[in-house]
C-alpha cells in the first residue's frame, strides 16, 4: 500500500516491497512510480527490499513549484531537488546506504545522488541514459517550456487544464489550490531557471565529466538506443566510471515503436528483460561485498 512522507513541507508518496538489501528505483520522465512497480516487484521476489516513489510534481505527490537551495546557498534545479528528496526519504526510513537506480530522469536522479551524497549510495543501476542536443531541447520543452507558454498566455487556470497538471490534481486535490493561487510570473521564472539544467554540453545531462569520474561505486549501465537516450551517451558514461559494466539496449527501434502508447505493457516488458540483468549484477556485487566483510 502507498504511504506518505512529509519532506520539506512536501508530501511524497512511496511504497516499499520485499526484504533484503535495499534498492531504490526512480521512474523516467514525469511518470509516477507505477512505471517501475513491475521491476520493483520482480526484484522484491528475488530477495531485495525495493523502494519506489512519486517525485514531487509527479504522480500523487504534492506539486510544489518553489525554489530550494543547497546547504551552500546554491539554488537547486528540479532534478537536483528530486535527488535531495530521495536522499531525505531514504534517510527517514533508515535505508541508507543502498542501491539506487532508475530510467532516464531516474538515471539523472541516481547520478546526482551519487555525486552530491556519495555516502548514501552502495551502487548504481542505470538504464536509458539521457544526453545530447536532441534530449536537451525536447526534454527542456516537455518539462518546462510548454507550461511557461501556457502560463504567460492564459494564466495559472489554463496551466491547471493541461493534461499533465489536470492529472496531478486528479491524483492529489490539494495541488489545485496551490497552483491556482501561484503568481504566473513566479511560476514562469522558476520554470525558466529549472529549464537551464537541460544543456547538451555535458557528457550526460546534468553532470560534468569531472563529476562523473569521481563516482566510485559499482554501476551497471543499460543503453537506451534512441534520440533522447543515445547509445553513445551510455558508452561514454561507461568509459568515465571505472567500476561500471555496460549492456546494449533492451529493444530494437521496431520493438520500441510497437510498444509506443502502451506504458503498462512497456513497463511489464521492460521488467521481464531488465530484471535478470540487474539481479545478476546485484548478486555478484553482494557476493563481493560479503567476501570483503
Amino acid at each position: 500500500m502507498p504511504r506518505m512522507a512529509l519532506l520539506d513541507g512536501t508530501n511524497i508518496q512511496y511504497e516499499v516491497h520485499g526484504s533484503g538489501p535495499t534498492v531504490a528505483l526512480t521512474p523516467g520522465g514525469r511518470s509516477g512510480m507505477e512505471a517501475v512497480r513491475p521491476l520493483a516487484l520482480r526484484l522484491a521476489a528475488a530477495g531485495y527490499q525495493t523502494l519506489i516513489y512519486d517525485r514531487r510534481n509527479c504522480g500523487a505527490s504534492d506539486v510544489i513549484v518553489a525554489r530550494r537551495s543547497a546547504p551552500d546557498g546554491t539554488e537547486l534545479s528540479e532534478q537536483e531537488i528530486w535527488a535531495k528528496d530521495l536522499q531525505e526519504l531514504l534517510g527517514r526510513l533508515n535505508l541508507l546506504p543502498c542501491w539506487v537506480g532508475g530510467v532516464s530522469a531516474g538515471c539523472r536522479v541516481s547520478l546526482l545522488l551519487a555525486i552530491r551524497h556519495p555516502e548514501a549510495v552502495r551502487g548504481l543501476l542505470l538504464w536509458s541514459v539521457t544526453g545530447g542536443a536532441v534530449a536537451a531541447e525536447r526534454l527542456g520543452y516537455q518539462y518546462y517550456e510548454q507550461f511557461m507558454e501556457v502560463a504567460e498566455r492564459e494564466g495559472m487556470g489554463a496551466v491547471l487544464k493541461t493534461p499533465f497538471f489536470a492529472e496531478r490534481v486528479a491524483q492529489n486535490q490539494a495541488n489545485w489550490m496551490r497552483l491556482l493561487w501561484m503568481d504566473p510570473k513566479e511560476f514562469i521564472a522558476i520554470m525558466r531557471d529549472w529549464r537551464a539544467f537541460f544543456t547538451a554540453e555535458a557528457p550526460v545531462i546534468g553532470a560534468t565529466e569531472e563529476q562523473l569520474r569521481r563516482i566510485a561505486v559499482p554501476t551497471v549501465i543499460v543503453a537506451g538506443g534512441d534520440e533522447i537516450h543515445p547509445t553513445q551517451v551510455a558508452q561514454r558514461l561507461h568509459a568515465f566510471l571505472p567500476q561500471s559494466e555496460y549492456h546494449p539496449p533492451l529493444w530494437t527501434p521496431q520493438e520500441r515503436e510497437a510498444m509506443a502508447g502502451n506504458p503498462v505493457a512497456y513497463a511489464q516488458a521492460t521488467a521481464e528483460k531488465l530484471a535478470p540483468i540487474l539481479q545478476d549484477f546485484l548478486t555478484r556485487q553482494e557476493a563481493k561485498a560479503g567476501a570483503r566483510a
